[in-house]
């Protein structure tokens, strides 16, 4: 991708805060206080008279029976109707408290399974071109990218939405495929004569390894869920084609690139984004791709993270949080910082995607380095409990370098909680994910950006238990390519 390579940075994030209008308080909640106190207040004035007037009859006894008994009557009707204007006022401050409260604001699903195909058909409502079938960013002048159609892919074939699997995976073929290998251009857009297409003059027409891999292991799943042999035929071109133009080798062990240029580059360095990392799927390659060590590139991604946590990189001391972007030295195989502006080692939008995809190599291979890295995760545990809130970009010595709300942001860290903190995720499932969902009317609360839609999906559906492993059956005897 050279100098195009796709980042999502800052500039993605709208200045309008989600969470902000989410908390607001309930048109009501004013009402209902000042109905509460004031028939409470109304209930103790009519009250306290009354007990003092039985306080006092306790020693002045009268004699005229009569008219005790009528002063009875009338303290019992005053009686009840204090009673009752006190009962009314406490029930309005209780319902008026409880719409304050962040527990009045999520909402009640009885099927996670629904509210995700619910979403599901929102996002094609909305991201989806209805004629060409890809997948567009709006915030980004309605590009479509590689990853766009990956995710579409993805949450498709989970969905067992095979027409609009069918539909984006045909448009991907048709547009995105690049002439000399199996891979994708990673941005489709708009040119200068009005015209879409991929704008080689901006580096359009190089790759990015996660979208790559992601459409691979779509195609793989298509096939595991609708037995058609021409799904895992595309999928084992396209991963012999990331092995053998996005991985590289350094001291015996490979390592995924960025993209398809580092390695013919001809530097004595390679750009690396820890978040394409999947080995999950590497091990799903291996069954495809024997004659490629997908296995040592599941281990080289282990190492090349628990390195990233431990160096300091560019900054003086490391919180061990993930980075968006390293470079790896060809020679002694040590990692650094890029030193480039634009591609940072914050957490920040890219690096948030590696947690999910640890948590998932966790769920479904039990990984042990998943669970130890995703274990280290203190800072992040300490600024959730410090302050009920992440925000979008820390530095790797936990510098806050921006302060906002990103939803994608909580969709993608979950993966941390999910496997070491189960008290943790769920707060943040309800309160960051769960809270922006619409019940009433099956879609989100407020409309979410292409990239917060997507990880707040997949956020939600890795805790729900909804991302499975669709190739867990099989195996290099029942696959045929031929």
């Amino acid at each position: 991708m050279g100098t195009s390579i796709l980042a999502f940075n800052i500039a993605q994030a709208s200045e309008h805060n989600i969470y902000d209008s989410i908390a607001m308080n309930h048109p009501f909640d004013a009402v209902f206080s000042m109905l509460g106190e004031t028939s409470l207040l109304i209930g103790i004035i009519l009250l306290v008279p009354l007990l003092y007037r039985k306080s006092r009859a306790l020693y002045n006894k009268t004699s005229d029976e009569k008219i005790a008994q009528q002063d009875r009557i009338g303290e019992s009707h005053f009686r009840i109707i204090a009673f009752f204007l006190i009962c009314i006022g406490v029930l309005f401050i209780l319902l008026s408290t409880y719409l304050r409260s962040s527990a009045s604001r999520i909402p009640l699903t009885f099927s996670t399974r629904a509210m995700s195909e619910a979403l599901w058909e929102t996002y094609k409502k909305t991201y989806i071109d209805h004629e060409t079938q890809r997948t567009f960013d709006p915030s980004r002048e309605n590009i479509t990218t590689s990853e766009a159609q990956s995710y579409t892919m993805f949450r498709a074939v989970l969905l067992d939405d095979k027409e609009t699997f069918d539909k984006s995976w045909k448009w991907t073929k048709e547009n995105l495929s690049r002439k000399d290998d199996a891979l994708f251009a990673w941005k489709f857009e708009e040119g200068a004569d009005g015209t879409y297409g991929i704008q080689e003059h901006e580096g359009g027409q190089n790759t990015a390894s996660d979208a790559d891999t992601d459409i691979a292991l779509s195609l793989i799943f298509a096939y595991a869920r609708w037995h058609e042999p021409h799904y895992i035929k595309s999928a084992e071109a396209i991963v012999r084609a990331i092995w053998e133009h996005e991985v590289v080798t350094v001291s015996g062990k490979p390592y995924l690139t960025a993209n398809n240029i580092e390695k013919d580059s001809g530097k004595n360095f390679v750009i690396l984004n820890p978040s394409y990392f999947a080995p999950y799927a590497y091990r799903t390659f291996s069954k495809i791709d024997p004659d490629h060590p997908w296995l040592d590139l599941v281990d080289s991604s282990y190492a090349v993270i628990e390195q990233s946590l431990l160096s300091t990189l560019n900054k003086q001391a490391s919180v061990e949080l993930i980075p968006d972007w390293i470079i790896l030295d060809t020679i002694t195989g040590k990692i650094s910082a890029t030193n480039s502006d634009h591609l940072t080692t914050d957490y920040s939008y890219d690096a948030m995607r590696l947690p999910w995809r640890l948590a998932v190599d966790w769920k479904w291979n039990r990984e042990e380095r998943a669970q130890n890295i995703l274990s280290k995760n203190a800072f992040l545990l300490d600024r959730w409990q410090s302050d009920k809130k992440l925000y979008s970009a820390y530095g790797h010595d936990g510098t806050l370098n921006y302060k906002y709300e990103a939803p994608a942001i909580y969709g993608g860290t979950l993966g941390y909680f999910v496997v070491t903190n189960e008290e943790v995720a769920e707060a943040m499932y309800r309160e960051k994910l769960l809270i922006l969902f619409d019940p009433d009317n099956n879609t989100w609360r407020e409309p979410l950006s292409y990239y917060d839609d997507n990880w707040v999906w997949l956020g939600m559906a890795l805790y729900n238990d909804h991302v499975p492993n669709l190739a867990e059956r099989l195996s290099y005897v029942t696959i045929d390519v031929n």
